[in-house]
């Protein structure tokens, strides 16, 4: 059992340069958890005074403030943020646990460190639900979306068809999701309080979608509707009417997966920290000088991150979002999607074998396809060794250095997003995930001989004992 913990400052690493990253894993009220548990918790000096925590606060829960140089000698547990300073790393005890974000594959030679002193590493971004669970809406939106082109489905299915999504919501980020699953001709998000007139050309080919109980004068968009023979679908007559029955379905013919998604992650902040200062510097530092409501938004990828961009944007007052997916990311088709958008975001997340091979933004497109202005938003990042799918991007970019400009176009790809508006915020939520799989229902505190199955595929350097 994981008796003597320490909670580390962030400091200069190979991902914080300049120290710029002040987040702390863990809040005073979670370090008293801890303790109140059975554990004695070491905290570095100012470890949370980067976002409001003073060691007056550490130390009412409990703790032992310590130096820098104590912090890491003779602990079971170091439980940090982002991976630790290559000078830390020795002065750990082999066989204790380092449980921080560890992005091993991005930092080679802090790897073979790790492995050389015989640390086990258990990969924050790594430890998973087990089984995976699904926020209640989210099924809601995904059952509605199926009962939509249930039809389309069944006699030729809709990669011809066009989807328009007014309004966004819990609901409305699984409808997008769903139909997304499903490769349309292409969906575009708009927002709740824009115009008919922005749907477009209006046919028998297009579908748009929205629920009623958003829209204000819903009868008037219905009628409009009608009158161009366009198909619509409304999400809260679907659910208002068949959503208890639909629910038990879903749970019956699709039993959880032994592995979900990550449960230590501000992935939808992530994106909404990224899109937030995509449109910031699309109005103040592009030639284009556009605000929200005047830009063209395009998405690549609809998982957490590429939702929390689209959230964003749509708050923003963003009239269309473009949402693309496999299926619009090809490079036949991309081009349509990205030759004349203001601000592109990429939260497509490729598996490793295509990193460093397959870039979906590639040097071409910036040279001779995208407008003078254009800011591009690489929300994956990586590094040398583990390339996004933008192939501008190399490394990741820092708070030192958040944007480069190359043929015209903005890019950025900062290590660590929520560091650009949402420190505090999303320390708070990495913190109480954090102490829940300590003492949760994963155990972690039990220790390396005992770990939970969703814990135990984030084990990316040991066991050593």
């Amino acid at each position: 059992m994981y008796k003597i913990i320490g909670l580390a400052k962030e400091v200069e690493s190979p991902e914080n340069p300049g120290a710029l990253e002040q987040r702390v894993a863990l809040i005073p009220a979670d370090v008293k958890k801890l303790i109140d548990a059975g554990s004695t918790v070491f905290v570095e000096e100012d470890a949370g005074i980067g976002v409001g925590f003073s060691n007056e606060e550490y130390l009412h829960a409990g703790a032992t403030i310590v130096s820098h140089e104590d912090l890491y000698t003779n602990k079971d547990l170091i439980v940090k943020f982002k991976g630790p300073a290559m000078e830390s790393i020795p002065k750990m005890k082999s066989g204790s646990t380092l449980f921080c974000m560890a992005h091993f594959h991005s930092f080679p030679d802090r790897a073979k460190l790790l492995e050389d002193h015989q640390i086990n590493v258990i990969a924050m971004e790594n430890v998973v639900q087990s089984p995976e669970k699904l926020h209640k809406e989210l099924v809601l939106g995904t059952m509605a979306a199926d009962n939509c082109v249930e039809m389309d489905l069944r006699v030729a299915g809709i990669d011809q068809d066009q989807f328009h999504v007014i309004g966004y919501n819990t609901k409305m980020a699984g409808v997008i999701r769903r139909l997304m699953n499903h490769n349309p001709k292409d969906l575009v998000l708009h927002h709740v309080n824009g115009n008919i007139k922005d749907l477009g050309e209006l046919n028998e080919q297009i579908r748009v979608v929205f629920d009623s109980t958003t829209i204000q004068d819903a009868p008037t968009l219905i009628k409009e509707l009608k009158k161009h023979n366009v198909r619509y679908y409304d999400v809260n007559e679907f659910i208002t009417q068949h959503g208890d029955q639909a629910l038990k379905y879903y749970r019956h013919v699709n039993p959880a997966p032994e592995f979900g998604k990550r449960k230590i992650e501000a992935l939808h902040e992530t994106g909404r920290a990224g899109a937030r200062y995509g449109l910031e510097l699309l109005a103040t530092k592009s030639s284009k000088a556009l605000n929200p409501e005047e830009a063209t938004v395009t998405v690549l990828g609809y998982g957490n991150v590429g939702m929390g961009a689209i959230h964003e944007c749509y708050n923003a007052g963003v009239k269309e979002i473009r949402v693309l997916g496999k299926h619009q990311t090809q490079p036949d088709r991309i081009e349509e999607f990205i030759q004349d958008a203001d601000l592109i975001i990429n939260g497509a997340e490729q598996p490793k074998h295509l990193r460093g091979k397959n870039y979906l933004i590639t040097k071409k497109h910036t040279e001779s396809l995208l407008e003078k202005g254009t800011v591009v938003i690489d929300l994956i990042g990586g590094s040398a060794t583990n390339r996004s799918a933008v192939e501008n991007v190399i490394e990741c970019t820092y708070l030192t250095n958040p944007y480069f400009e190359e043929d015209g176009i903005l890019f950025s790809a900062l290590w660590g997003w929520p560091m650009m508006g949402f420190m505090r915020e999303t320390a708070i939520k990495y913190s109480g995930q954090i102490v829940e799989i300590l003492l949760g229902e994963d155990q972690l505190i039990r220790g390396i001989n005992h770990l939970a199955p969703g814990v135990k595929k984030a084990l990316v350097c040991g066991p050593f004992y």
